[in-house]
C-alpha cells in the first residue's frame, strides 16, 4: 500500500522563487514568460467562450401569460412569441436606435412587472407594457417610442418571413395577403386612387393582421407613414424632424377585432345613369328613357344612380319649394328608385361660394388656412374633378348644419331614395402641405365628415372610410381596370375580402365590366366573368347595360344572377350580419377563415367564402373554363351545386372544369 507523501501547508518562501528565478538562465525566463502570455490568453478566450455559451442572443424582456416579448442582440430587433413553447409569432426590425447597443437588462422601470423601460441615451426611448386585452382571449402589448432628438426619425418593420399580412390600406393593385404589395413611404391617409394611382385608396385602418394570430393597431393620433416592401416587410415610421412618438399595441389572438355595425338596406342591382347632361329636361328625358329600355328587358328592380354633375344641373332647377315637382320627379324611373350624387367640394366660380367671399356666416363654411396673426383666413383652394374648389369645413357645426339640410332638400325634391357621397377620402391639408387643425390631422376629415352624413339614414353611400365601420353607411369601392389584370377583375375578390376584414362589409362594388377604360373594354368574358363574382356580393352594379356589350344569352344569364343575388345571397348576407354583430367576424372570409394552421391558405386570393357555408371560386383568368379549387376546413364535407357531387375539406380539386355559363360554388 502506497502512503501518501506529506505536503508543508505553509506558503513558500518568496526567497527561494526569487532566488530560484534570478539564477535562471535568459532562454527560460522568456520561456516562463510566454508561458504567462499564453495562460492569460486561454483564460480570456475561456471567459469569452463561456459568455457566448451562457448568453442567448435573444434576451426576455416582457413576459405575459400567454406570450412574451425578447429583444435579439447583433440585428436590434424585437421578437414576440408565444408561451409556453416560444413559437414565433413577430419580429419586428427596430430602425430608430443602433442595433450595436443592445439593451437590457437596464430597465428604467424595474419596479413595474408590467413594464419594460430602456432608453439609449442620444436617440430614442422604448417603453413596452403589458395593457387590457382589447377582446376576450387575448393578450395585448404596448409599444411606445420617443424620440430625444428632433432629427430621430422613428421607424419599426414587421417581417414577412413565415407571416401573411392583412389589413392596412386599401392600393389599386389589391393583394392578398398584403405581402405582394410595393409602396414607398407616404402617410397613411386615404386618397383618391383615380388622381393618385400610386396613393393609397379611400378604405383603410390602422390595423394589420398577421397569419401567425397577431395584430398590430396603431394609435390614431400618431402621425403614421406607411411603406411596403413587397415578400420582405412593411414598417411603420414618423415624419422626419417632427420629433413625435411612434405608439401601437400588437395582440395575439386567433380572431380577427371584434366590430358592431347594422345592416343597411340597400336594393340591387344599381343601373348608373351615362346619357345625355347637358340640361336638366335632357337628363330627365335620358333617365326616363332607361327606366323604359330596363322594364323592356325585364330588369325593372334596383335603383338608377345619377352621378354628380347630373344631380347638380337637376338641384338648380328642382331645389325649389315646388309641390308639382315633388310629386313628379319620382316618376323619372318608376318602379325603380333614384339615387342622387353630392361632395362636400363647391366650386370657385358657384354662387354658394362667391356668397360666402362677402363674409357672414358662410365665410366658415369652407377649410381654410391658419390665418396670421391679425389677418383673415384664406380658403384653402384643392382641385376636384379639374375645378379649382373650395372643401366643407366639417369643424364648423354651422357648415354641417347647412351641408345637411342642403342634401335631405335635394333629396325630397328630387324624389332619391339614396343619397351617395364621393370625395370624402384624402387630407387636402396634407396633399398641400399646410398645417391642419389637430381634430383634421390624419383621416380625421373622413371620420368626422362619415359620422355626420350617418345622421341621413341608411340610405347613405360614401366614397371612403377610415374608422367609420361601426356606422350604418354603404361604401363605395374604387373604380377598377375594364381588363384581367391586378388593378381590374383579379384585384375584386383581394379588395372583398380587405374591406370586409376591416368591417366593411356592406360595400358597392365597382360596375361590371370595370369603370376605368383598360386593355379589354367590351370584352364579354369579362363582362360574364365579372357578373359572376358581383352575384355574391351586397350589391350589383352595372355601368353599361347586358344589351349594349354582349349577345342576347348575357342578358339571359344577367336576369338569373340578379334572381340568385336576391333569392339566394342576400337572405346569406342577413344571417352572417347577424353574427358580425354579436361576435365581430367579417361576412366575406378567406378560406384560411375554416383552415388556420394550412399556410396553403394564406395566399389564396381568388376565393371568398359567405360565412362558413358557401364557398364561390370563380374563374378570374382570360380564356380559362378550369381552375384548381381549395376546398378549406379538413373534416368539413362540401356540396358542388353544379354537379351535386360531395367533397372533402382541406383538400385541392385539381382541374375543376366550369364553361363561360357557369361559376364553380360549394356549399358545405
Amino acid at each position: 500500500r502506497t502512503m501518501p507523501l506529506s505536503r508543508h501547508t505553509g506558503q513558500i518562501p518568496e526567497s527561494t522563487w526569487t532566488l530560484g528565478f534570478r539564477e535562471m538562465t535568459e532562454p527560460w525566463k522568456g520561456a516562463v514568460g510566454c508561458l504567462g502570455v499564453a495562460v492569460f490568453f486561454a483564460m480570456t478566450i475561456g471567459i469569452i467562450s463561456w459568455q457566448a455559451l451562457e448568453q442567448s442572443p435573444e434576451e426576455w424582456v416582457l413576459r405575459g401569460r400567454d406570450a412574451g416579448m425578447l429583444w435579439e442582440r447583433g440585428r436590434g430587433a424585437l421578437l414576440l412569441r408565444a408561451l409556453p413553447a416560444g413559437r414565433p409569432v413577430l419580429a419586428i426590425a427596430v430602425g430608430s436606435v443602433p442595433a450595436t447597443e443592445p439593451p437590457p437588462p437596464r430597465d428604467r422601470c424595474w419596479h413595474d412587472g408590467g413594464q419594460f423601460c430602456y432608453s439609449w441615451e442620444e436617440d430614442a426611448e422604448l417603453r413596452l407594457s403589458l395593457e387590457p386585452p382589447a377582446a376576450p382571449g387575448t393578450e395585448c402589448y404596448g409599444v411606445r417610442w420617443t424620440p430625444l432628438r428632433p432629427d430621430v426619425t422613428l421607424k419599426d418593420c414587421f417581417s414577412m418571413a413565415n407571416v401573411s399580412w392583412y389589413g392596412g390600406p386599401s392600393i389599386r393593385a389589391q393583394r392578398w395577403p398584403l405581402n405582394g404589395a410595393e409602396s414607398p413611404a407616404q402617410p397613411l391617409v386615404s386618397g383618391d386612387l383615380s388622381t393618385n394611382p400610386d396613393g393609397f385608396g379611400p378604405v383603410l385602418e390602422r390595423y394589420f393582421l398577421g397569419s401567425t394570430g397577431v395584430t398590430v393597431t396603431v394609435a390614431p393620433d400618431v402621425s403614421l407613414l406607411l411603406s411596403l416592401e413587397s415578400h420582405r416587410q412593411f414598417c411603420l415610421e414618423t415624419p422626419a424632424g417632427r420629433a413625435e412618438p411612434l405608439h401601437y399595441q400588437l395582440c395575439v389572438t386567433r380572431c380577427p377585432k371584434h366590430l358592431t355595425r347594422h345592416f343597411p338596406p340597400c336594393r340591387s342591382p344599381i343601373w348608373r345613369y351615362h346619357g345625355p347632361e347637358g340640361s336638366a329636361a335632357k337628363i330627365k328625358r335620358g333617365l326616363r328613357a332607361l327606366a323604359r329600355r330596363l322594364r323592356r328587358h325585364r330588369l325593372q328592380e334596383g335603383v338608377v344612380a345619377l352621378g354628380e354633375r347630373g344631380t347638380a344641373v337637376l338641384a338648380a332647377v328642382d331645389l325649389v319649394p315646388s309641390g308639382l315637382r315633388k310629386r313628379q320627379v319620382p316618376a323619372l324611373v318608376e318602379p325603380l328608385e333614384l339615387s342622387i350624387t353630392l361632395s362636400p367640394y363647391a366650386s370657385v366660380t358657384s354662387p354658394l361660394f362667391l356668397r360666402s367671399l362677402l363674409g357672414g356666416e358662410a365665410a366658415g363654411y369652407w377649410l381654410s388656412r391658419q390665418p396670421r396673426p391679425g389677418g383673415s383666413s384664406i380658403p384653402l383652394l384643392t382641385t376636384w374633378k379639374g375645378q379649382l374648389c373650395a372643401r366643407l369645413n366639417v369643424t364648423s357645426e354651422a357648415a354641417l348644419h347647412w351641408y345637411l339640410a342642403r342634401a335631405r332638400r335635394l333629396r325630397q325634391a328630387l324624389g332619391a331614395t339614396y343619397v351617395a357621397f364621393e370625395g370624402v377620402e384624402g387630407n387636402s391639408f396634407l396633399e398641400q402641405d399646410v398645417p391642419a387643425p389637430p381634430e383634421l390631422e390624419g383621416d380625421g376629415y373622413t371620420e368626422v365628415l362619415a359620422a355626420t352624413l350617418a345622421t341621413l339614414g341608411n340610405g347613405t353611400i360614401i366614397s371612403a372610410g377610415a374608422r367609420s365601420s361601426h356606422l350604418p353607411l354603404f361604401v363605395q369601392m374604387s373604380p377598377l381596370r375594364s381588363d384581367w389584370s391586378q388593378a381590374g377583375l383579379k384585384g375584386l375578390i383581394p379588395s372583398v375580402l380587405h374591406y370586409s376584414l376591416l368591417g366593411y362589409n356592406f360595400f358597392i362594388p365597382d360596375a361590371v365590366g370595370g369603370s376605368v377604360a383598360g386593355a379589354t373594354q367590351g370584352d364579354t368574358e369579362l363582362f360574364v366573368r365579372w357578373l359572376q363574382i358581383v352575384t355574391f356580393l351586397p350589391v350589383m352594379a352595372f355601368g353599361t347595360p347586358p344589351w349594349l356589350c354582349c349577345d342576347t344569352w348575357v342578358l339571359n344569364l344577367t336576369r338569373q344572377c340578379i334572381q340568385r343575388h336576391r333569392d339566394f345571397v342576400v337572405p346569406l348576407l342577413l344571417k352572417y350580419s347577424e353574427e358580425w354583430q354579436n361576435l365581430g367576424y367579417p361576412i366575406f372570409r378567406p378560406a384560411w377563415w375554416l383552415s388556420p394552421t394550412d399556410p396553403v391558405a394564406f395566399t389564396i386570393e381568388d376565393e371568398f367564402l359567405i360565412g362558413d357555408e358557401v364557398l364561390v371560386a370563380p374563374i378570374t383568368e382570360k380564356g380559362q373554363t378550369w381552375r384548381d379549387i381549395y376546398l378549406p376546413g379538413e373534416g368539413h364535407l362540401w356540396l358542388d351545386t353544379n354537379t351535386a357531387r360531395v367533397f372533402d375539406g382541406g383538400t385541392t380539386l385539381r382541374n375543376y372544369s366550369a364553361s363561360l355559363a357557369e361559376v364553380p360554388v360549394f356549399v358545405k
